[in-house]
């Protein structure tokens, strides 16, 4: 007996394939109906026997489902029949309604496209914009949805008939995949030089001069996927230089694109995770443990022991990397820490005097995403910058939102997050707010997302300092209910929403800054959290920093405070010199340092771990300027002898009224003590390590005897540095802890808006 049923499917089903996939399903298993997209996800109408139906639906959610598809909700429920109804059809997209359809990833160029890309009788045959619906393009090109091609900005490529064939073929690879386009009707490239003056057009001879011109020792711009790369020789150390030099970034690491998994294991250690990450379809850039033998240029990545390395993942890299070319530098198009460059124009005006040549092709995109990049921890993927093919993946959260929310996030490492009912919209890496341009970016960006998913929102999450910029702009948004929330406190809910959790959890937030509800600098606590509400259990002692945010390059600052604290009415600058001279030359400034501090001129208590870490590295001999965010700890992780089990003394105490306290001041006169009987720099560091990790380890056991609690939850940038983090997690499951920490999203600041928007949801909850 027939019966009819109504079936909704949400998750990422669109641009995937999938109406393709129910297509050939149904017909396969002779039932009528029809599927379409719709704001929401996929709506499907079945007829047939009930069998069928039954056996549609678990294939549907196993083998038939297509590679890139996550099935997130499939609610089916019984129709009436609908008479004489022939076939199975695929219906135009539904644009009404509240989108809250996955909008897909930008994804690497599939197996099936690679070789037809290299395939003499293809007729997309070396056509550098070869996609189909399992790869390519999505997120960087999508204007609105629902997400066809008069929505994206490949509606200015009118398909030939050969591709509209495809296009419009249920049984055809490419059937409805919206950026699918030949040499014939689709984008073109072309090489330019710096003021945009066309030099070469032809296809094949545009991507043989690129590659003889980078051979040379050349610097190149290329429009990839999300935007420019500046691209040189890996192992052109000069070039390199020069690259930084001209970028004005001279020290920071620079990302490298390998042809082959082969290629990459002659320079860093790869293990089978991080092959499986490398070849994912997202390639995202996987941090390595460099091999001493490698060649590349020492300049590349100085003061670390890793190397970070993607694989191609567009068909215009598989080509220029066919020319012979192994290794290439390939880091973000833009000078400093400004946003990327995606525009032609722009990019010959902004980066025409660091580029002497330009990749340049037509098709446009609408939104910039740098390269994502992850680390491995207990031999899982852990994000460390999340954007190109993991952005807009929505989270699911546990709880639903009465009403649609926005979270600012912080002023470093931003991101900014929606949630639209029980999806929470986290937005790609933007960049550090107190560039002009990035907070531009950042307000603009703000806009698309917002229009894209139709959000509008009445509450309003954001951090609580109030000279964060995107606090300030949170402030300024009309009609909305404005939610406050302490900068570590969001690091925990982060952890906590990734994770499904709303039961309290003993959360240890470590970073540089965050601004606390007592008015000084947090950065190194122990908190009790939930959703609702957080009590301060411990932190590192209270030090005070000179300043102000100068003490987060000046590492000057927080060593005579430590060392002040360390040794109180002994100290002198004078006695301690021959430290001080290599840290800090000018011996009045390092006096007018100890005098704001004991004169409590422009200081402010800080507990900040970060400034510690910048403090032992310098004591070490390691710089004298954080150049980039963390340069110093990264440095500092990078010498760490790993056969050390040693540690440090340190005194963990409190009063019963007020939170317990790490005091680091003993550590600091064994480190003077270890630096002056000239220990090895490595031991020192280990060393240093493995007090912070027994410290925190501590708290947490001091935590779980105080509260009756067992889950310990970790975030906040200094968990980035992956010795610590090992060292802590491990030791934490060996006490008996559950541990959680931050995977999907960032450790550093770019989770913030994520555990701000879970916090703003729960509280939602309370109001009418």
């Amino acid at each position: 007996m027939a019966i009819r049923k109504k079936i909704l499917i949400t998750g990422q089903v669109q641009g995937v394939g999938f109406r393709p996939a129910v297509y050939r399903l149904a017909t396969q298993l002779n039932l009528s109906g029809f599927v379409y997209n719709d704001t929401k996800g996929v709506t499907i109408e079945l007829q047939g026997e009930e069998t069928k139906i039954a056996e549609f639906v678990k294939r549907l959610k196993g083998p038939d489902a297509p590679p890139l598809a996550d099935i997130m909700s499939c609610f089916a429920g019984e129709i009436p029949i609908v008479e004489n109804e022939k076939g199975f059809a695929i219906k135009q997209s539904d644009a009404c309604g509240t989108p809250i359809s996955r909008v897909t990833a930008d994804i690497a160029t599939c197996s099936d496209c690679l070789r037809e890309l290299f395939d003499k009788n293809d007729f997309r045959y070396r056509y550098p914009f070869i996609n189909c619906t399992n790869c390519g393009p999505r997120y960087s090109i999508i204007r609105t949805i629902p997400y066809d091609r008069p929505n994206t900005t490949m509606a200015a490529f009118a398909m030939c008939e050969k591709c509209a064939g495809q296009y419009h073929d249920v049984s055809n690879r490419r059937f409805h995949a919206q950026p699918v386009a030949c040499p014939v009707c689709g984008p073109k490239i072309w090489l330019a030089d710096n003021k945009g003056n066309k030099i070469e057009t032809e296809p094949d001879k545009t991507i043989a001069q690129t590659a003889k011109l980078l051979k040379e020792g050349k610097i190149l711009a290329i429009k990839g996927i999300g935007g420019f790369h500046l691209a040189v020789d890996a192992f052109n150390n000069e070039a390199v230089i020069q690259l930084r030099e001209r970028k004005k970034r001279e020290h920071k690491p620079f990302a490298m694109m390998a042809d082959s998994i082969e290629t990459i294991k002659q320079h860093a250690a790869v293990s089978k995770q991080a092959e499986k990450l490398l070849k994912s379809p997202q390639s995202p850039i996987v941090l390595l443990p460099k091999n001493a033998s490698s060649q590349i240029a020492s300049s590349v990545a100085e003061g670390t022991n890793t190397f970070g390395f993607m694989l191609c993942y567009a068909p215009l890299h598989h080509l220029l990397f066919a020319e012979g070319i192994k290794i290439l530098v390939m880091t973000s198009g833009n000078i400093s820490d400004e946003p990327l460059i995606c525009k032609n124009d722009e990019a010959t005006e902004r980066l025409g005097d660091i580029a002497e040549v330009f990749l340049m092709h037509d098709r446009e995109i609408y939104r910039q995403v740098d390269d994502s990049i992850v680390h491995i921890i207990e031999d899982k993927p852990v994000l460390l910058r999340r954007s190109r093919s993991y952005v807009p993946a929505p989270v699911t959260i546990k709880q639903t939102s009465r009403c649609d929310i926005f979270a600012a996030g912080a002023d470093l490492k931003n991101t900014f997050s929606f949630v639209k009912a029980n999806q929470l919209i986290c937005s790609e890496h933007i960049g550090d707010l107190e560039d002009a341009a990035v907070y531009h970016h950042y307000r603009k960006s703000i806009e698309h997302l917002r229009g894209l998913f139709e959000v509008k929102p009445k509450i309003v999450a954001c951090d609580l300092h109030p000279a964060y910029l995107s606090s300030q702009y949170a402030h300024s948004l009309p009609d909305v209910k404005i939610i406050e929330v302490q900068h570590h406190w969001a690091h925990i809910a982060a952890v906590m929403a990734e994770h499904n959790l709303d039961e309290p959890v003993i959360g240890l937030a470590c970073d540089g800054t965050g601004y606390g509800t007592d008015g000084a600098i947090w950065g190194c606590e122990c908190l009790i959290a939930d959703l609702d509400d957080f009590e301060r259990f411990g932190h590192l002692a209270y030090y005070p920093l000179a300043g102000g945010d100068a003490a987060s390059k000046q590492p000057i600052r927080p060593v005579i405070s430590l060392l002040a604290q360390a040794y109180g009415n002994e100290f002198e600058p004078a006695k301690f010199r021959r430290l001080l001279d290599k840290i800090e030359p000018d011996e009045s400034k390092q006096q007018l340092i100890f005098e704001q501090i004991n004169k409590k001129i422009n200081t402010v208590q800080t507990s900040s771990l970060g400034r510690l870490f910048d403090a032992v590295a310098a004591m070490l001999g390691l710089g004298n300027y954080n150049h980039f965010e963390a340069q110093l700890p990264i440095t500092l992780e990078a010498i760490a002898a790993t056969d050390c089990d040693q540690q440090y003394d340190f005194e963990l105490a409190g009063e019963s009224d007020k939170p317990l306290t790490l005091d680091p001041r003993i550590m600091i006169r064994q480190i003077v003590a270890d630096i002056e009987n000239s220990e090895e720099k490595g031991n020192i560091s280990a060393k240093f390590h493995n007090t912070i990790v027994s410290g925190l380890l501590e708290m947490a056991k001091k935590a779980r005897q105080a509260k009756n609690l067992n889950i310990a939850a970790l975030s906040g940038g200094v968990f980035c540095n992956r010795y610590l983090s090992w060292s802590l997690i491990r030791l934490l499951h060996k006490s008996g802890f559950s541990v959680l920490y931050n995977r999907d999203f960032p450790a550093n600041d770019g989770c913030v808006s994520v555990g701000q928007a879970a916090i703003a949801v729960h509280k939602s909850l309370k109001y009418d």
